[in-house]
C-alpha cells in the first residue's frame, strides 16, 4: 500500500507556493533538473513505503503440530476442571473422565491422520 503525504499546515503550504513562484523565473535546463530530481526523490519517497512481504504460511505439519498443543492444553483444563469440582463425586469424575479420554483420543487420532 502506497502512503500520499498532505501538506498539513498553512507554513508548509506558503513554502511550496514560493518555491513554485522561484520556478518560474528559471531557465528551462535548470526546470528540467530540478523536476528531474524532484520526481526521482518522491518516487523513492514512495516506494520506500511500501510493505515488507506477508511471512510464509506455516506447513501442514506446523499446523497439525500447533493443533496438537492446544488440544493437549485443552484437555489438561478440562481435567484440572472435572478432578478438583467441589460438588462431583469420585465416580461422577471418574465417569467424565473416561468420555474425556475417550473424546481426546479420537481427537488425536484425527490429527495423527492428517499428518
Amino acid at each position: 500500500m502506497i502512503y500520499a503525504r498532505f501538506i498539513t499546515n498553512r507554513n508548509e503550504f506558503n513554502e511550496y507556493w514560493n518555491l513554485l513562484n522561484s520556478f518560474k523565473n528559471m531557465n528551462i535546463m535548470k526546470k528540467l533538473l530540478i523536476s528531474t530530481l524532484l520526481i526521482l526523490g518522491l518516487s523513492m519517497n514512495v516506494s520506500a513505503q511500501k510493505r515488507p512481504p506477508a511471512p510464509p504460511h506455516p506447513s501442514k505439519t506446523e499446523l497439525v503440530n500447533i493443533k496438537m498443543q492446544e488440544l493437549t492444553k485443552k484437555y489438561n483444563t478440562e481435567k484440572k476442571l472435572i478432578l478438583n469440582h467441589p460438588l462431583a463425586t469420585k465416580q461422577m469424575k471418574r465417569d467424565q473422565m473416561k468420555a474425556l479420554n475417550q473424546r481426546y483420543a479420537a481427537e488425536k487420532r484425527l490429527l495423527r491422520q492428517a499428518k
